[in-house]
């Protein structure tokens, strides 16, 4: 077994589900205490539960990410629980998709700007300002996505601007405080094994044979697979990339 993360602490974000979770258990297997955080308590207890049966420790906290004090209150949470924030995965996104931008909800709008965006600001706001204060510094790994500063797709303006603006936030903060030991980059997965991947009324196995002609490896980027891109820009690793953002998606991008 890797042992990475042993003696360090990890919060991930949106670790309810998805990416998440994955991100989570795959943080906590390779020695990581880690800290999930999402707006719903049940989720990110089956996710915690699911870290204990393997020997991890782990704490849930509910907070909403495009709220500064749930971030003053879940960074001082990860703090006093264990001591230390060595790594970040700022995961947690909405996606609300459909419509040509000019039919586009002024509401869809702001829901995927407040969350997807300022809540990536947020996080490294708070993030940062605890890690620069460490004399190990830290490493911090935004979610992306291919959509937006990748591809393109009809009907997701709104979600595509957000995701652009994350990969910028990235590489803005990477430069700003590498110097104080604090190491930034990004992961933008394509389709992977997730609801959000499915087209409205599609199925898991409808979208197995769809993606098998629209991918060029003919299938969805598993959940473990982009966690492991995650694991490997947080961990020593990668200690000199700085603000890269990591394409996870099948060859979509191609």
């Amino acid at each position: 077994m890797s042992t990475r993360f042993l003696g360090r602490t990890a919060l991930v974000t949106g670790a309810g589900s998805g990416i998440g979770r994955a991100t989570a258990l795959a943080l906590a297997t390779e020695g990581a205490q880690v800290v999930v955080a999402g707006r719903t308590a049940t989720p990110l207890d089956e996710t915690v539960a699911l870290i204990e049966e393997r020997g991890g420790k782990a704490l849930a906290v509910t907070a909403d990410v495009s709220r500064a004090a749930d971030w003053q209150t879940l960074v001082a949470a990860t703090v006093d629980r264990f001591g230390s924030l060595d790594v970040a995965v700022n995961n947690a996104g909405v996606f609300r998709g459909g419509q040509p931008l000019a039919d586009l909800p002024e509401t869809d709008w702001h829901a995927q700007l407040d969350t997807n965006v300022t809540g990536v600001f947020l996080a490294l706001r708070a993030e940062i300002a605890h890690m620069r204060t460490q004399p190990t510094g830290g490493a911090i790994v935004n979610i992306a996505s291919t959509i937006g500063r990748h591809t393109r797709r009809p009907g997701v303006a709104a979600y595509a601007a957000s995701k652009a603006a994350v990969t910028a936030l990235t590489r803005a903060a990477a430069l700003d405080h590498i110097a104080d030991g604090v190491r930034i980059n990004a992961v933008s997965p394509g389709a992977s094994a997730t609801t959000m991947s499915l087209r409205p009324g599609e199925t898991e196995s409808e979208r197995v044979e769809r993606v098998r002609h629209e991918l060029p490896l003919g299938r969805v980027s598993a959940t473990e697979e982009v966690a492991a891109a995650v694991l490997y820009l947080a961990s020593d690793d990668a200690a000199s990339v700085v603000g890269t953002d990591l394409v996870v998606d099948s060859g979509g991008s191609l």
